[in-house]
């Protein structure tokens, strides 16, 4: 596949992706799908926005650009007219390192939050009962906290998903850093002659 058309399959998985994360960080701030009267009572990871900040908004620019890539000059650089493509080929890769920090900081933010477990009213006051992922393994635990009623799913659930989600944006971010590293030197496809094409460079 030619390095402007994998960087555009790219970008089509990562829009979606990212609304998905944007989506699950905006679920997290009404722990067990109720209205909180506090904001106090959200667990402070939410506002953090991962999945909005991290995962969203940072990777909404670099999957344009990759989506853009395969509409731009072709073979600019091996007819000596330009280096268009070689050039956004190029500023993909400093794309793709953006994308590869939002995503990085979603996911390292959904483990943390994974391993702290939700904040929840214990019967006395609002704070995080567990500790170290105990948890995850022990539903038996869950039942220390009072309210909001299934935070622990909830939030077991969305931070999950944010943290595969942010995984594999990590990894497409990185395929990109590579295919845009290949696509600099190269050119795209065919059109230059280090990737078996006509021309010289």
């Amino acid at each position: 596949m030619c390095s402007g058309g994998c960087a555009k399959c790219l970008g089509i998985t990562l829009i979606p992706l990212a609304v998905l994360c944007t989506l699950a960080n905006i679920l997290l701030f009404f722990p067990g799908g109720k209205v909180v009267n506090n904001n106090e009572h959200i667990t402070d990871e939410v506002w953090y926005f991962g999945g909005m900040l991290g995962s969203g908004v940072l990777m909404i620019f670099p999957a344009l650009v990759f989506l853009g890539l395969k509409n731009n000059d072709c073979c600019g650089c091996c007819g000596n007219e330009s280096c268009g493509k070689r050039f956004a080929m190029f500023t993909s890769i400093i794309f793709a390192a953006v994308g590869l920090l939002g995503a990085g900081y979603c996911f390292i933010v959904s483990a943390v939050a994974l391993n702290r477990g939700p904040k929840c009213n214990d019967g006395i006051n609002w704070d995080y009962p567990f500790e170290n992922g105990n948890y995850l393994s022990n539903d038996t635990m869950w039942a220390v906290c009072k309210s909001p009623e299934n935070i622990i799913p909830w939030n077991l659930t969305l931070f999950s998903l944010l943290l595969i989600m942010s995984g594999i944006q990590v990894v497409l971010c990185a395929i990109q850093v590579v295919n845009g590293l290949i696509g600099t030197i190269c050119g795209d496809c065919t059109c230059c002659g280090c990737c078996g094409g006509n021309g010289a460079i």
